[in-house]
């Protein structure tokens, strides 16, 4: 039986009942909602949304059984995660990870292939809609031209800076593709409009799931080649993440605010920010999960494989690359 993801909200009392995870709802007076469970062999990965109450012997057991559990607050900000102990971990990948950090010449070709692998299919996004009606010829040349430059780049800083104003333009172009709500701009900690509050929480969604798939490698999450590590935070997590964002977060934004799947009734209004209502949320999380479970036939693997799937198969091109097996080359969509 394959394993699952479980969105939780308001969770509650988290505790163990045999082999079984047992979550009882509990309401701001205290009084105990009708519980649910979840056979323990049938859970990958909890995304909790809300206060959840548990002790460390029940997180003993979850790291037993290499279940991991993402936490979002309120105001749908990721606040971190648990994860099982580093079973994968190897010292000779923590070396050569260390190694193509520290040296400049072999960092800089890694963060080169993110931002050529994120703005490449940035760009299969700007030109699907185009091909639908959309005038967006001119944020797909800009970013064209900001790409040429890419490979002569040779400073982090400078890199970073591209790839800001890449996201900038594409950004500009939301409102285009876009029928209903607009973008106006993007605003962050806090969003001020729906918009920038779905793409704040999408990508969380998406630095949590790109998080769970490096933990399943042998690669150290805190490492990282593009975003500088930093305290409190796997920034090879953000790395990789900017390859998937458009293909898994901006797609399924597309998707529930153009089918009306989402409108302005999903959101609240909470002192100076825009926040989804639970109902929203599910009707996002619902469709990014279908999105992490469609499949393409892989041109290297001939077989069908899914999104959710190519996250793993990246972090495994990266592992090789780093140990000198096979060049790193980012994904990058060919449909």
């Amino acid at each position: 039986m394959s394993k699952k993801t479980y969105y939780l909200f308001n969770p509650g009392r988290l505790s163990r009942k045999d082999n079984t995870l047992k979550f009882t709802p509990v309401d701001q007076n205290g009084i105990e909602g009708k519980p649910r469970y979840l056979p323990v062999e049938q859970v990958d990965q909890l995304y909790c949304f809300g206060t959840i109450d548990a002790n460390s012997s029940m997180y003993n057991f979850l790291g037993k059984n290499e279940i991991a559990v993402h936490f979002f607050d309120y105001y749908e900000n990721y606040t971190g995660s648990f994860l099982s102990k580093d079973y994968l971990l190897s010292g000779k990948m923590l070396i050569k990870q260390s190694a193509h950090y520290s040296s400049l010449k072999k960092r800089i070709k890694i963060a080169r292939a993110f931002i050529e692998g994120a703005s490449y299919n940035i760009l299969k996004n700007l030109k699907y809609y185009q091909n639908r009606g959309k005038e967006l010829e001119s944020y797909i040349t800009q970013i064209e031209t900001y790409r040429k430059s890419i490979s002569s780049i040779n400073r982090i800083d400078k890199l970073m800076g591209i790839e800001g104003n890449i996201r900038m333009t594409y950004y500009k172009a939301f409102d285009i593709i876009l029928n209903g709500l607009k973008m106006e701009g993007r605003s962050m900690q806090p969003p001020q409009n729906e918009v920038n509050a779905l793409i704040s929480f999408g990508n969380m969604m998406c630095y949590a799931q790109v998080l769970r798939s490096i933990h399943q490698t042998q690669l150290n999450p805190v490492i990282s080649f593009l975003h500088s590590p930093g305290e409190r935070r796997y920034s090879l997590a953000l790395d990789l993440s900017e390859i998937f964002k458009p293909l898994l977060v901006d797609r399924v934004i597309f998707k529930v605010l153009n089918k009306n799947m989402l409108t302005a009734n999903d959101f609240d209004s909470k002192i100076g920010r825009i926040v989804m209502k639970e109902k929203g949320k599910k009707k996002f999380i619902e469709t990014f999960e279908q999105r992490l479970s469609e499949t393409i036939m892989h041109r290297t693997l001939e077989r069908k494989v899914s999104y959710k799937h190519l996250i793993k198969l990246e972090a495994y091109k990266l592992q090789k690359h780093l140990l000198d097996i096979e060049e790193y080359k980012p994904f990058k969509m060919w449909w």
